[in-house]
């Protein structure tokens, strides 16, 4: 059986003053729920206040993006050796508003997947396509594209230490949101992508829906046989809601 994840990203948001609370009634929610792994993604200045916070418990680390350079005169950049030596566990991999805001290739986001899995971090690697692409009926071709960028370079070995996430763009802030069955049928896709390489490591990948995920939503996407668990955003940001749909995941059967 899979295991089943919900990450949340908290995007450009947070402070010093609001994050020890929105943590600690996280911790408090996870602490007794069995049969999901849960996580956040803060921002960079936050890791070392959050890693404090969480050392020894059940909630994850992670990162909202990296650097695909090792180390140097890279002015600006963060390395995954950085965020391991903060105790990031995951680290997300080819966000749509990274890609889409600040230009990151399918060959940039690749790069950024390998240096993650080098380091030890487990990167999520993040696929979807924009309104336009899915009007026009190019969703599998786009999110296969993405795929197909990081399996060429790490090869599909890689991804049994990582984790995928589909996010249609036009889902991600909207309000609006896939059907179940709209998800169902593009991570139905890209796992059979990845068994068409290694049928092993497509049986165990954890697939991540995110885009629009609520309390109200969330048990019926992750019902489905091939959704592994979320990728929240906004809803992260409320500890009830996060929690809610944490608890989602566990009653997944």
């Amino acid at each position: 059986m899979r295991g089943r994840l919900v990450a949340g990203n908290w995007k450009m948001h947070g402070s010093r003053a609001t994050n020890p609370a929105l943590l600690d009634a996280v911790l408090a929610g996870v602490a007794g729920l069995a049969g999901v792994e849960c996580a956040v993604c803060v921002p960079f200045p936050y890791l070392s206040e959050a890693s404090a916070r969480l050392a020894g418990s059940k909630l994850a680390l992670g990162a909202q993006t990296l650097s695909e350079f090792r180390s140097g005169a890279y002015t600006g950049e963060v390395s995954a050796a950085m965020l391991a030596d903060f105790g990031c566990r995951f680290v997300l991999v080819g966000h749509s508003e990274r890609r889409g805001l600040f230009g990151e290739t399918d060959a940039q986001v690749a790069a950024k997947f390998a240096a993650a899995a080098k380091a030890g971090l487990t990167p999520v690697l993040c696929v979807g396509e924009t309104l336009a692409e899915r009007e026009g009926a190019r969703t599998e071709q786009v999110v296969a594209r993405q795929l197909d960028a990081v399996l060429d370079l790490s090869g599909a070995a890689a991804l049994a230490g990582a984790v995928l996430a589909y996010e249609p763009v036009w889902a991600i802030g909207t309000g609006r949101t896939a059907s179940p069955q709209q998800a169902q049928d593009v991570h139905a896709f890209l796992r059979a992508r990845v068994a068409e390489r290694d049928a092993g490591v497509a049986a165990k990948l954890r697939i991540l829906y995110g885009g629009s995920v609520k309390p109200g939503n969330a048990a019926e996407i992750f019902a489905m046989k091939d959704v592994d668990g979320g990728l929240i955003g906004g809803a992260s940001l409320v500890s009830e809601d996060f929690l809610a749909i944490c608890k989602a995941a566990v009653s997944k059967g």
